[in-house]
């Protein structure tokens, strides 16, 4: 089990200049540098264009705020609060409908040739299966009696128990 805190995240621009994304994990391939998964938080504070990933299968949940509508070629979402979101990220979208306000968002943005990964708000749940599990607490939580704070992360495998009076992101991924 590997437990992270905001002492371990990294704040970065992002790629259309736009925005901060606080990196939170990023999983790469070691022979080609290439993204395998990424796990970060970012803000949306006004109607505009999204960075292009190619080759990137994206994820989005928003945490605080109103929320947004993403809208491109063939893709119309609207992303309400702590509902999850999937979309390519190759596909030129635009947020809109922010109403000048600020929404705060989780994001999983996976390689295109791993299987897509299971994104759930949880509290007081039991994790079985195959996979990866991140857990990304919204609030006081234990992952297998391991306390969580706030925007820490925890990475495991196997079965976990996700006890507490707070919620969390729980996201299975899969790295091959």
């Amino acid at each position: 089990m590997i437990h992270l805190t905001a002492k371990d995240y990294i704040r970065q621009p992002w790629k259309n200049g736009r925005g901060t994304t606080v990196e939170l994990l990023h999983l790469r391939d070691p022979a080609s540098g290439a993204t395998l998964l990424r796990l970060s938080r970012a803000s949306v504070v006004e109607d505009g264009p999204f960075s292009l990933f190619p080759g990137i299968e994206r994820n989005l949940t928003v945490l605080s705020g109103p929320g947004f509508r993403l809208s491109g070629p063939g893709l119309d979402l609207r992303c309400d609060p702590l509902v999850s979101v999937a979309f390519p990220g190759d596909v030129q979208v635009m947020a809109s409908e922010t109403g000048g306000r600020q929404s705060d968002d989780f994001n999983v943005m996976t390689a295109r040739h791993l299987p897509r990964p299971e994104v759930v708000v949880a509290q007081n749940d039991r994790f079985d299966g195959e996979g990866r599990l991140a857990f990304y607490a919204l609030g006081p939580c234990r992952v297998n009696d391991q306390s969580m704070a706030p925007d820490d992360l925890i990475l495991t495998s196997g079965p976990a128990s996700l006890t507490g009076e707070g919620r969390a992101i729980v996201v299975r991924y899969f790295e091959e």
